[in-house]
């Protein structure tokens, strides 16, 4: 077997999580696979990966390794394509925040397999940030700040919180004139880790700092369709992200709250590990969505509203 092969039988292990899976994957036999780790594991003078029972991890030499691997998987898919009118050929794996990958992304790579045939996409729906060479991730949709990792990012929009309550519970209960007010309100959470307090923008300064409100909410969920679903029963008054509730708002069925005092905007970005080696697929992809999402209303800037 040659070593250009074992660096791909190595990612495939490590994309689909298990040696039989890789060897499923890549249509070989489960001791043809092993042999490959156990030949590259010796070539390297090093585990590559932890075997348990029940999983199976790279260790630090085989995230580092891993890395590389892909870039010379990539720049070979590169080099033998002959020009850019040729189909485009292999498998991508996207990470995506659960509610805006099913409204969003999962209809735009619909789309994006219906313009090419021979491509094989994997969306992985989780709200936490996975690692993307960790876990064999090829692109990544993340909402908010990012750390300085070296990756590469490229924003597509915007979103923010914004505080909603149905035109019923406003009747019942009167709007907040500040969010100061909170706390005498009914206030439905879907915030996770014990967090108990919403932070808000200082319209009187002018460097925009924040200040923290503390409250005692009604209700607490970890799902944002739990919580509208509260908020839009007339329950109390919810904070969700803008995309999650621009129809709601446009019609009317929601009311949005002190927009002044809105904490700053939430990019929305596209995260791949490098740029330097992007395999043509990739880029296809990351421009595809680029463009599809960049027109999205809902991650448009949203005026504040006209003053009656």
């Amino acid at each position: 077997m040659d070593r250009f092969d074992e660096l791909q039988i190595f990612v495939a292990i490590l994309d689909a999580g298990s040696l039989s899976g890789a060897a499923r994957r890549l249509r070989r036999s489960a001791p043809a696979v092993t042999r490959a780790l156990a030949a590259l594991e010796e070539r390297v003078g090093t585990r590559l990966v932890e075997r348990t029972t029940r999983r199976l991890a790279p260790t630090e030499a085989g995230l580092r390794l891993a890395e590389m691997a892909r870039r010379v998987l990539a720049d070979y898919d590169d080099a033998v394509r002959e020009d850019d009118s040729a189909p485009l050929r292999g498998r991508l794996r996207i990470t995506v925040p659960a509610v805006f990958g099913r409204r969003h992304v999962a209809p735009a790579m619909i789309d994006f397999l219906d313009l090419h045939p021979a491509l094989q996409v994997e969306l992985v729906f989780n709200d936490r940030n996975l690692d993307l060479i960790e876990h064999g991730l090829d692109l990544a949709l993340r909402i908010g700040a990012l750390p300085d990792t070296g990756m590469m990012a490229r924003q597509v929009g915007q979103v923010r919180r914004v505080l909603v309550a149905s035109p019923a519970y406003l009747a019942r209960r009167g709007s907040p004139a500040s969010a100061r007010e909170l706390d005498a309100h009914d206030i439905i959470f879907s915030e996770q880790r014990g967090a108990t307090e919403w932070r808000f923008r200082d319209g009187e300064r002018a460097d925009g700092r924040e200040f923290a409100v503390r409250l005692a909410p009604r209700l607490i969920v970890n799902d944002i369709d739990a919580m509208l679903l509260a908020v839009r029963a007339g329950r109390g008054i919810g904070r969700p992200l803008s995309y999650q509730v621009a129809d709601q708002l446009a019609d009317g069925t929601l009311v949005r709250l002190l927009p002044g005092a809105e904490p700053a905007p939430l990019p929305v970005q596209l995260l791949v590990p490098s740029a330097r080696h992007m395999a043509p697929r990739l880029r296809a992809c990351m421009d595809f969505l680029a463009q599809r999402l960049g027109a999205l209303p809902e991650l448009q800037p949203i005026p504040l509203p006209k003053p009656v």
